[in-house]
């Protein structure tokens, strides 16, 4: 296996901007070329709130991992999420021409590509578009129809919508720190590419990224994506409950939460306390453990009952054989795996996305705080095969046209005898009769 071209990811985050540089080894695994990490200041739950703080931001991770993988970054596959994002199922077909010859890729490829004509509401744009099965000639459940013959081709859809501005601000800021989106993908759709393996995906697992803004939702079922959705809380939402329940700094508070949070109070001791800086040299503040994991766990009970209520609403609650995977960086919570199996009674561990990652790859980035940056290289190294592959498919039936046209003597004998020329023939035998 040849290594592939050099993807870079781009994780426009709520707390942080990450960018990733990497590539397929030639033993299939990606090799991570370099990263860079800036805060982001000026987006907020997914959407951008200021454009010239979120393109400062954007160029500072861009030029640190420029710098660490020797690249010069010019293109990017950026990471879309936020509350605006919604999703719907929809059913396209394509009836064929030529029924006695064989589906073709890029047949499928048509079918597809019509699904993102659909009419959508005003504001609003088609991020995405997967297919969950095709139906050919009526018959349900084929996962791959290349070859089959039939006349009437069908798939029913998985189609993701997002806001048309939202969208629209995140490729601003990314051409003003010039930079060029190479493709714009949904966040819950990488991190899976990270941390998920194609057993948990055939089983039935859901994958829960708590990001900084939101939690992001993705339920996979026989190898299918089956339903996303997302909770507008995430992280930062439990910093604002310690900020104000403990009166100290948002700065103090995030580094309380990181370091000694956790979700289970009945695992901490009342009188294992510790002490908080406050602002302006007043005396520190001191707080018990059990206290603190108490202000915790109010607010992830909220995220994590969001969260089994839309497991439930996608009606495959009962099919999850794997369970719940959690990434992202609010899975780094200490005991927030025993709660979340605790809450909806599910098998759940932790998604670090060091499956599809060699070796070599620096240790910071073995967390589930990278796993979208990650999973966004993962999808983009796949795009781009993907993209080569329909180029030589093109390429190949262009030749067989082109020869086919080149072959072709100009009479019915050779052409086929067409619907005009048997009414010629048959008047023909008329006059002869």
């Amino acid at each position: 296996m040849s290594s592939s071209e050099i993807i870079v990811g781009l994780d426009v985050g709520t707390t942080k901007i990450a960018c990733v540089v990497g590539r397929r080894n030639e033993h299939g695994k990606v090799e991570i070329l370099g990263h860079g990490r800036a805060d982001s200041i000026g987006v907020r739950r997914g959407i951008v709130s200021n454009i010239e703080e979120t393109v400062a931001s954007i160029r500072k991770a861009v030029e640190e991992a420029s710098t660490r993988s020797g690249v010069e970054i010019k293109y990017v596959h950026v990471g879309i999420a936020g509350q605006h994002i919604r999703s719907l199922q929809h059913r396209g077909s394509l009836i064929r021409q030529e029924r006695e010859t064989e589906i073709s890729r890029l047949e499928v490829e048509k079918l597809i590509n019509d699904m993102y004509k659909l009419n959508m509401a005003p504001g609003e744009d088609i991020i995405k578009v997967i297919p969950q099965e095709f139906i050919v000639d009526g018959e349900p459940g084929i996962k791959q129809p290349v070859g089959m013959l039939g006349s009437k081709l069908e798939a029913n859809f998985h189609v993701i919508i997002g806001q048309t501005a939202a969208a629209k601000n995140i490729l601003k800021c990314v051409n003003r720190a010039g930079l060029e989106m190479v493709d714009m993908i949904l966040e819950p759709i990488a991190s899976a590419s990270a941390v998920l393996n194609e057993e948990e995906k055939e089983a039935g697992v859901a994958l829960v990224d708590i990001g900084g803004g939101t939690t992001d939702i993705a339920l996979f079922y026989d190898n299918v994506i089956r339903y996303t959705a997302v909770i507008p809380f995430g992280g930062n939402i439990i910093t604002e409950d310690i900020r104000e329940g403990c009166s100290i700094i948002k700065r103090h508070a995030e580094a309380v939460k990181v370091k000694f949070g956790s979700t289970l109070p009945s695992l901490n001791r009342e009188d294992v306390v510790i002490s908080i800086p406050t602002a302006h040299q007043r005396p520190a503040k001191e707080i018990s453990l059990k206290n603190l994991a108490s202000i915790i766990e109010a607010r992830m009970s909220e995220i994590i009952e969001q969260v089994y209520y839309e497991i439930q609403n996608s009606e495959f609650d009962r099919k999850l054989i794997a369970g719940i995977v959690l990434t992202g960086g609010g899975a780094l919570l200490k005991h927030i795996d025993q709660y979340t199996a605790f809450k909806t009674g599910l098998d759940v561990r932790i998604g670090y996305p060091h499956l599809h990652l060699a070796k070599d790859t620096p240790q910071e980035l073995a967390s589930p705080m990278f796993a979208t940056s990650i999973g966004l290289v993962i999808e983009g190294i796949h795009s781009y095969e993907h993209r080569r592959k329909m180029e030589q498919l093109q390429t190949e039936q262009d030749k067989a046209t082109k020869a086919q046209l080149e072959n072709i003597d100009d009479t019915p004998t050779k052409r086929g005898m067409g619907y005009l020329d048997k009414i010629k023939k048959l008047f023909e035998r008329d006059l002869i009769d």
